[in-house]
């Protein structure tokens, strides 16, 4: 799933909740508040704060040779 981190310790999910697709947004670990669009979202965290987090596959740590 998607996800973004901004200042003051925001974290914006794209999660699925009861069947539904919604924007969990929290605040150092604690739940502030499910969105159903981003304009909801601005209500809460600046969006030009937000950046989105990338999880890069781990890479083969055998030495080449």
């Amino acid at each position: 799933m998607s996800r973004w981190v901004g200042a003051a310790g925001h974290e914006v999910e794209a999660v699925r909740l009861n069947g539904r697709s919604l924007l969990r947004v929290s605040q150092y670990g604690y739940v502030v508040a499910y969105c159903r669009s981003v304009a909801e979202v601005a209500g809460y965290v600046d969006l030009g704060d937000l950046v989105e987090v990338v999880t890069l596959p781990a890479r083969d740590r055998r030495p080449s040779i």
